[in-house]
């Protein structure tokens, strides 16, 4: 039988333990520190893995980050994970996949399709287009298992400049937004 959308959420929902519950982290070998691209990664090097995410796998054009969910990321006695921390690895998934140094995300359009909760293990995929302009559109899911949790279409631009060393009028000058309409 196939369940909607709104039936898998109110599953998931039902099913999620409450937070005082001991739930046990997922063990995944792609979280063995020995794993990380981070030699090869050209941008968002000091950001916080525990926050957004272990990038697990980086080529041309793509590249996949693995979010563990912790009770620091939740926002009630369930369990429920803030969908930020959810943007925030897709984001980081995004970026990688261009992995330029200058890489900024200048806007999105995303849609969540269903919660997650503490001890979840999120997949998120990246697959870059227009890799020879300085305009980029990247397409990232996330997955817990095989439930869709996440989509979003994000659109980068690569800058000559580090964006906090760029003046507003060259930074407005050097994309125009609807051309990725």
């Amino acid at each position: 039988m196939v369940k909607s959308k709104a039936g898998l959420a109110k599953d998931m929902i039902d099913n999620t333990p409450s937070f005082d519950d001991e739930l046990e982290l997922v063990e995944d070998p792609t979280l063995d520190s020995g794993e990380f691209l981070n030699d090869s990664l050209k941008t968002h090097l000091k950001i916080k893995s525990t926050l957004v995410g272990n990038l697990v796998a980086l080529t041309k054009n793509s590249s996949k980050v693995v979010l563990q969910t912790t009770h620091e990321m939740s926002v009630d006695e369930f369990g429920l994970i803030h969908s930020g921390f959810l943007f925030g690895s897709a984001e980081y998934a995004a970026v990688a996949a261009v992995n330029e140094p200058n890489v900024v995300v200048i806007g999105c359009r995303s849609k969540f399709f269903a919660p997650a909760k503490v001890g979840d293990l999120i997949s998120f995929e990246a697959k870059g287009r227009f890799e020879d302009a300085r305009k980029r559109e990247i397409k990232v899911i996330g997955m817990i298992n095989e439930i869709k949790v996440f989509e979003g279409l994000f659109q980068a631009v690569i800058l000559e400049r580090h964006i906090l060393q760029t003046k507003i009028d060259e930074l407005q000058a050097s994309f125009n937004p609807k051309e990725f309409s």
